[in-house]
C-alpha cells in the first residue's frame, strides 16, 4: 500500500532522539526529498539532535525539550498551531513521542507495525508501516518512505558542514591516514576496555596512522579517554569533550577510519562516508550496526545472546538484548586488530586509495 501517487504538500517527521537513529532517519528524509523536492518537511526532534539537522535544506526543525516537562509539549503544539499535515511519520515508540503526536494534526499518522512497535505506539497511529525483511533500523525507517510512495530507498546523506567546522577538523588532522576512536557510549556496559583500545591504537600507530580520541564531554567518555591515553607510550590527540556535534562530524569525515562501539558517532561516520570498525556485544549489529560498514563489525552478540537465552538469534524477538554487563570484554584485541588490517587493506592500502575528503 502506498498513500500518495503524487507529491504531498507537507509531512511531519517525529523522531526525537538519539543521534544514531536521527542519522538513519536523515537518509529516509532525503529519500523523500529526492522524489518530491517540493514537499515541505517539518521535523520535531530533541535539542542535541537539532544541532545535527541544522542547515539541511528543506527541513524545518522544531525542538522538543523534554527537560521542560509539560511546557516542552505545549511549546511544540503552539509552534504547530493551525497547521495540518498530509502525513505524520511517527518514528519513535517512546511514550513521550506519542504524547507529542497528540498535538499534531495529520490525515495519516504512520507508525510501526506489531513487530517493531512498543510502548503502546499503535494506539497513536492509523497506518501501520510493514517491517522489512531486513532487521536493520534504517531499513525499517525507509519503509515509512516506501509507504508514502517513495520508490528509490537507497540510503544516502547530505549533511552540510560550515567552513568553520571543516577548518577546525583540518587543524586536528595532519595526515591522510588518521584513525579516530570514539570509545564510549552513554551507557557504560556498551564500552570496550581501555586496554583493548590502547592495543588497537598502538597497532595503528605502528602502521603509520595518527590516532585521535573523540567524543562528548560526558564524564564517562572523558574518563575512558584518559584511561586509554595513560596506557600509551606515544602521543595521541585527545579531543574528547572539545568539539561541537558538527565539528565532530567534520572530524569523522576527514578520518580514514573510525572505531566505535554501539553509539551515535558510528552512524555519523557512515553518513559522511568513512568506514567504521564497530564493536558490538549487547545489540544485534544486523539491527543497529553502522549501516554501510556492517561487514566491518566485530561482534560477540550471537554467542552472548545464545548463552543467555539458549536460543539462536533467528528465534528471538527483534529487540533482544544481551544483559551481561561484561559482554563487551569478550571482544579480543586480536579480533579488532585483524579487522582494522582488513579495512586498511580495502580502503587505505595505497595513497591513491586513501579516502582524502578535504
Amino acid at each position: 500500500m502506498t498513500l500518495f501517487t503524487s507529491a504531498p504538500e507537507s509531512l511531519c517527521i517525529l523522531r526525537l532522539s538519539a543521534i544514531g537513529d536521527v542519522c538513519n532517519s536523515i537518509a529516509m528524509a532525503q529519500a523523500i526529498q529526492r522524489q518530491w523536492p517540493e514537499t515541505r518537511l517539518t521535523w520535531i526532534c530533541g535539542k542535541v539532535e537539532a544541532r545535527l539537522l541544522k542547515g539541511i535544506p528543506g527541513i524545518r526543525v522544531i525542538v522538543f525539550d523534554k527537560k521542560q516537562g509539560w511546557a516542552g509539549y505545549k511549546a511544540v503544539w503552539q509552534a504547530l498551531k493551525g497547521e495540518r499535515f498530509d502525513a505524520l511519520l511517527h518514528m519513535q515508540t517512546a511514550i513521550r513521542a506519542s504524547i507529542v503526536s497528540l498535538g499534531i494534526r495529520a490525515t495519516y499518522k504512520l507508525g510501526f507495525d506489531a513487530e517493531r512497535s512498543s510502548d503502546l505506539q499503535q494506539l497513536f497511529t492509523n497506518v501501520k508501516v510493514p517491517s522489512p525483511q531486513s532487521p536493520h533500523v534504517l531499513d525499517g525507517f525507509m519503509q515509512f518512505a516506501a509507504t508514502l510512495g517513495v520508490t528509490d530507498l537507497t540510503p544516502s546523506w547530505d549533511i552540510p558542514l560550515s567552513e568553520e567546522d571543516q577548518r577546525w577538523a583540518d587543524q586536528q588532522i595532519h595526515q591522510d591516514n588518521t584513525l579516530v576512536i570514539t570509545p564510549a557510549a552513554s551507557k557504560g556496559y556498551k564500552n570496550w576496555t581501555p586496554e583493548g583500545y590502547a592495543a588497537l591504537a598502538c597497532h595503528a600507530h605502528a602502521q603509520g596512522f595518527a590516532v585521535i580520541l573523540a567524543g562528548s564531554p560526558a564524564q564517562i567518555e572523558v574518563d575512558l579517554g584518559n584511561a586509554i591515553e595513560e596506557r600509551l607510550d606515544f602521543p595521541v590527540n585527545n579531543l574528547i569533550g572539545q568539539s561541537s556535534l558538527k565539528q565532530l562530524l567534520a572530524l569523522l569525515r576527514q578520518a580514514a577510519l573510525v572505531c566505535a562501539p554501539d553509539t551515535g558517532p558510528a552512524h555519523m561516520a557512515v553518513a559522511v562516508g568513512t568506514p567504521v570498525l564497530g564493536l558490538y556485544a549487547h545489540h544485534n549489529p544486523k539491527r543497529t550496526g553502522p549501516y554501510l560498514s556492517r561487514p566491518y563489525v566485530v561482534s560477540v552478540y550471537d554467542e552472548c545472546i545464545e548463552a543467555e537465552t539458549g536460543q539462536p538469534v533467528s528465534q528471538l524477538p527483534w529487540r533482544s538484548r544481551v544483559k551481561d554487563e561484561q559482554a563487551m570484554q569478550r571482544i579480543s584485541a586480536e579480533q579488532v586488530i585483524t579487522m582494522f588490517d582488513r579495512i586498511v587493506q580495502e580502503h587505505c592500502a595505497s595513497p591513491s586509495m586513501t579516502p582524502v575528503k578535504r
